[in-house]
């Protein structure tokens, strides 16, 4: 049975982007990536909503002899998955291995996790959050950034009560914290 698994990037104050958008605040450097890719190795499927895949399309094409080897490992890696991407104004996705679906079937999630081998992974904070209120969610890493935003995209805004065990944690050498969080409930 594959877990479903919530990988995000936060601030201090819970949020995983700023209020415009944007998140350059968490520059992702090598340590970052080989944690994240030994994370992914393990993935055979990316869900998406519409604005994490309008960023995330970017490593569909990224010359990987201009990158560095950890980031075009990344890119290899990303390549290499499915990806589902859940958007009603999407007219159309421009990347391999990727379908369009226009509404969450929670009954069909369920069944690619019971018969997949491989783990997925739910990317878009909205998105997550219908997940884990569909009680799909198995697992999350939360990566928390040394930066307060202030408001913006909050990185799991979800209407009930989530109780979570940890699993572990870890610090990188510039200061994220890396929780990785099993939902017990």
């Amino acid at each position: 049975m594959a877990k479903l698994i919530y990988v995000t990037n936060t601030s201090l104050d819970g949020y995983t982007a700023d209020r415009d958008g944007g998140i350059e605040w968490g520059v992702p450097d090598e340590e970052y990536f080989g944690f994240i890719n030994d994370l992914e190795r393990s993935v055979g499927t990316y869900l998406y909503g519409r604005r994490m895949y309008e960023a995330m399309v970017y490593w569909e094409t990224a010359p990987l002899a201009d990158l560095a080897p950890w980031v075009a490992d990344f890119a290899s890696i990303w390549r290499a998955a499915d990806k589902v991407v859940f958007s009603k104004t999407l007219a159309s996705v421009s990347s391999g291995r990727t379908t369009l679906e226009r509404e969450l079937n929670v009954d069909a999630i369920r069944k690619v996790k019971a018969d997949g081998s491989r783990d997925l992974t739910v990317g878009g904070a909205d998105l997550a959050a219908q997940f884990v209120e569909a009680g799909l969610v198995d697992e999350c890493h939360v990566l928390v950034w040394p930066v307060v935003l202030g408001g913006g995209t909050r990185a799991l805004s979800t209407s009930s009560r989530l109780d979570l065990q940890l699993l572990d944690e870890r610090r990188s050498q510039r200061g994220v914290v890396h929780l990785h969080y099993r939902i017990t409930q």
